[in-house]
């Protein structure tokens, strides 16, 4: 019997971010990145601005803003995804820029806080199809042992410009008002559609499935309905992919709570003010950025499961000592250590993701991850606040250590691939 080939990504070097941004199509999908990143963030921090000092709005509206935008994606990012891997890419995504540009639009009118939900929930409705068809040309444009590397890079622009883009933000409004912000994002969606436009780009084919031809006889929703049980059936047969995604949302879900309880930990438990609390912010934020750098350079060979182990626990880590160690310096340290965690998680996770999907179910898959994703941190969001009430913050951070450490058991003993199969 013949030994089938090895294929060249299986023996190749991983790619550094260098080498994966000389690929033509994936710098141009990296600028449009971060002009949209930079747009959407301007916008989100103005209008987190304007609803704060401007309508007086309670903690309770500004985090209904948060979810409202978060929301749609959570919803209707499984069904997004069967779409996307049926429509045109390069259509879908330039489509997507541009609707978005055109709703931008939308915040310049609005003047009460229920339209600002509204204009952001809408946005939020097409980026549930761009963010699934963004991941699919990312895996037609970079080989495989390029992935983690060009994934990097696309996490490194939202999380700089997480860091950036308050001041920035702060500075426009100042200057010219919190309308020059949207101006900013619809224009910058239209920068990102034009960048796009320039990329040749081409979807991955797959051989037909043994069942097309049935398949193709199903219409309506009974077809939608049966393209979204393949992707949801494919991330719960495979036991190496469904861990690191329980993973990931898991991560995403302690960063939800972290963005209302360490406002309420640094004010009761560590007694010290604003200055301390944006400190501690920024620290996750600088944290996942080292990690990312860190992990792309020198963790290149190791296995993805490996380093999802090590974010959990890490996670779990820094938790423990926000438990133990109510103290200013322990809390920076905490938090930079959690964000290097939560990059241990991100990075690995997302490179897996799109390495075992096979081309045909990539946006169905990428969709339901980003369904999970959004719902944990709307999760975090909501129930961090609800238990804070009853058992109190430090209380709450020691629960999600707990629970990182049975996921971590629960990986090892029911989801570790079986000896012999490759998971990266």
């Amino acid at each position: 019997m013949a030994t089938p080939p090895v294929t060249a990504d299986a023996v190749l070097e991983p790619l550094t971010m260098g080498a994966v941004l000389r690929i033509a199509p994936m710098r141009r999908l990296w600028y449009a990145q971060i002009v949209s990143t930079f747009g959407d963030f301007l916008a989100l921090f103005a209008v987190i601005g304007f609803l704060t000092f401007r309508l007086q709005a309670t903690p309770q509206q500004v985090t209904g803003l948060q979810i409202a935008y978060l929301l749609p994606i959570a919803v209707l990012g499984v069904l997004a995804g069967v779409f996307v891997d049926r429509w045109p890419l390069k259509p879908t995504l330039i489509a997507s820029d541009l609707i978005r540009a055109c709703l931008c639009l939308l915040l310049l009118v609005s003047t009460r806080i229920v339209h600002f939900y509204a204009a952001l929930a809408t946005i939020s409705v097409v980026s549930s199809f761009f963010t699934p068809a963004q991941s699919v040309a990312i895996r037609s444009a970079v080989p495989r042992h390029g992935l983690r590397s060009a994934n990097a890079l696309m996490q490194q622009v939202m999380f700089i410009m997480r860091i950036v883009g308050p001041g920035i933000a702060g500075v426009l409004v100042l200057t010219f008002g919190a309308r020059s912000c949207y101006i900013v994002d619809a224009a910058s969606f239209v920068g990102s559609a034009c960048l796009i436009a320039s990329v040749a780009l081409t979807r991955i084919t797959a051989p037909a499935h043994p069942n097309s031809a049935m398949q193709e006889e199903i219409t309506g929703l009974a077809r939608l309905w049966s393209d979204m049980k393949q992707g949801i059936g494919f991330i719960f047969h495979h036991a190496a992919l469904l861990f690191v995604i329980l993973a990931l949302a898991s991560g995403m879900f302690v960063i939800g709570c972290f963005g209302p309880l360490i406002a309420v930990y640094v004010r009761d438990t560590l007694h010290a003010s604003t200055p301390t609390f944006d400190a501690a912010s920024a620290m996750i934020g600088f944290g996942i950025l080292i990690g990312m750098n860190a992990l792309n350079a020198f963790a290149k060979k190791v296995r993805h499961a490996t380093l999802v182990y090590s974010g959990l626990s890490g996670i779990a880590l820094g938790l423990l000592v926000l438990t133990l160690a109510p103290f200013i310096w322990t809390t920076l340290l905490a938090n930079l250590s959690i964000g290097v965690a939560v990059s241990a998680i991100i990075l690995p996770s997302q490179t897996m993701i799109q390495q075992e999907t096979p081309p045909a179910l990539m946006g169905r898959v990428g969709s339901t991850v980003m369904s999970l994703v959004f719902s944990a941190q709307i999760g975090g969001l909501v129930l961090s606040g609800l238990l804070a009430d009853r058992i109190g913050v430090r209380h709450v951070f020691a629960v999600c250590a707990c629970l990182l450490a049975l996921l971590i058991f629960i990986g090892r003993v029911w989801m570790e691939p079986k000896e012999g199969t490759a998971v990266d």
